[in-house]
């Protein structure tokens, strides 16, 4: 028994409804593998997933904003388990400014090495025309949290952590130079009872994938017995 409330902060996946593509080629199974016998009324399914790698919640690796980046296939597994924090930011409207002084403000609370996701309420919106209207963190915060606080991962659930339309990404481009990934689009943060918790970032093993949908995993201290 895994000790501690596990909490899901992922999004259901819903096959020809998300936005960053998701579709299912069904097969039976003796049609594509005929060593495979199954009798006509015998339910025995194969099927092909044809979709975008940054579908639904998911993480970016380094690779997809650095050419000589860590991929899916190559990033250490130790690296998307461990301590995370959770910041409320909850009050910051669409286009509002998450600044250095703000994030600084919090100093006591964020330890070295830590995982960091940032609560905007927008997993209201995903799935929607407003799914891309999000506050955004400033560059010299994120660079203060990398260079100072030796932020493993950092992430929202929002559509991402830019100033919306920023020519190349200076967030994505410095955070991504530094190997940290990049989550977007978690969900149920709402759903966490603590601002501490373990956090477990479970993408595929895949060479040369530059991003993947991820099974977004919280497990909160379960307190005293």
């Amino acid at each position: 028994m895994i000790p501690g409330r596990i909490v899901d902060l992922s999004h259901r996946l819903i096959p020809g409804r998300e936005e960053y593509h998701l579709d299912l080629v069904t097969h039976r199974t003796d049609e594509l593998y005929p060593q495979y016998e199954v009798d006509e009324d015998v339910w025995y399914i194969l099927q092909d997933i044809h979709m975008s790698s940054h579908c639904g919640t998911h993480i970016e690796f380094p690779y997809h904003h650095h050419r000589d980046g860590l991929d899916a296939g190559s990033f250490p597994l130790e690296r998307l388990i461990g301590d995370a924090l959770l910041l409320d930011f909850t009050h910051k409207k669409a286009g509002e400014a998450v600044t250095l002084q703000e994030i600084r403000s919090r100093e006591g609370r964020i330890r070295m090495g830590d995982m960091l996701l940032f609560n905007f309420d927008c997993a209201r919106h995903y799935r929607t025309e407003r799914s891309h209207e999000r506050p955004y963190i400033t560059i010299e915060a994120v660079q203060w949290l990398v260079l100072e606080k030796k932020i493993n991962l950092i992430g929202s659930d929002a559509s991402g952590i830019e100033v919306q339309g920023a020519p190349n990404q200076p967030n994505h481009q410095f955070l991504m130079e530094q190997g940290i990934p990049i989550i977007e689009f978690a969900a149920n943060l709402g759903g966490l009872r603590q601002d501490r918790f373990t956090l477990l970032v479970l993408a595929l093993s895949v060479e040369g994938l530059d991003s993947c949908p991820v099974r977004l995993i919280a497990i909160e201290d379960p307190g005293p017995s």
